[in-house]
């Protein structure tokens, strides 16, 4: 099958447990309903749940959809707002949601600005059911890394927040200039002995092993953060 303008009847496929959040979720938005249904099935069959939106409208209103697993599906000629529009609000709004246009009327400028925007593929219509299916699981792919990423930002967020302000001053300076334990006790005015105090209670609160571990999990903080040395947390 291809999916195309003239496949289908009129009513969309939602799943009934389109909020487990242990399953992505493709979410289709198309405002003709004959392809919103050829899509969701092609989703369906491929183990994915699929849920459809004729308008950005309809999806923006549906705020909790947006936050579970999985990837987005854009037309980008709609009545009203354009997919494009919908790309463009998600990343101001800060919702990481991988997309992949599929258009029937698609030019390059177009192309280039959705794929500059971050959009996973930019289809046109008619497509192979597998060439739709393998940029749904590359957006999928894309959507756990990030999400994966996002759980060990907010980890180390969490472990950076219980150290004390010296503990932090230290920190910043084994992780960026990687000084021993006797130049940072010359550089901040206190002993030696207490630099390796507070290094090992930095490992211990940051739960490291090693210094390699240590600049791993500094590295993946926000550069606001590592720029302040984490004192503006």
């Amino acid at each position: 099958m291809r999916i195309n303008q003239s496949i289908g009847k009129s009513a969309p496929l939602v799943p009934q447990d389109k909020n487990n959040p242990a399953e992505p979720v493709v979410i289709i938005v198309d405002d003709d309903a004959a392809v919103r249904e050829a899509l969701s099935e092609l989703i369906l069959s491929a183990g994915f749940q699929p849920v459809s939106f004729a308008s950005t409208r309809e999806v923006l209103n549906a705020v909790d959809i947006l936050d579970s697993p999985g990837c987005l599906i854009l037309d980008v000629h709609m009545p009203g707002a354009s997919g494009l529009h919908l790309q463009h609000h998600l990343a101001e709004s800060g919702i990481a949601k991988p997309v992949i246009f599929l258009t029937g009327h698609g030019d390059i400028p177009m192309t280039v600005q959705a794929m500059k925007a971050g959009a996973v593929d930019f289809l046109t219509k008619p497509v192979s059911d597998q060439t739709l299916l393998d940029a749904v699981i590359a957006g999928i792919a894309l959507d756990g890394a990030r999400r994966a990423e996002a759980i060990v930002v907010k980890r180390n967020l969490e472990r950076l927040g219980t150290l004390t302000h010296r503990e932090r001053e230290i920190l910043r300076e084994v992780v960026t200039r990687g000084r021993l334990n006797k130049q940072i006790a010359f550089d901040l005015g206190i002993s030696e002995v207490t630099v390796k105090l507070h290094r090992a209670n930095v490992m211990r609160k940051m739960e490291v092993r090693s210094i390699g571990d240590l600049i791993r999990a500094w590295e993946t903080l926000p550069p606001m953060m590592r720029e302040t040395g984490g004192h503006g947390f």
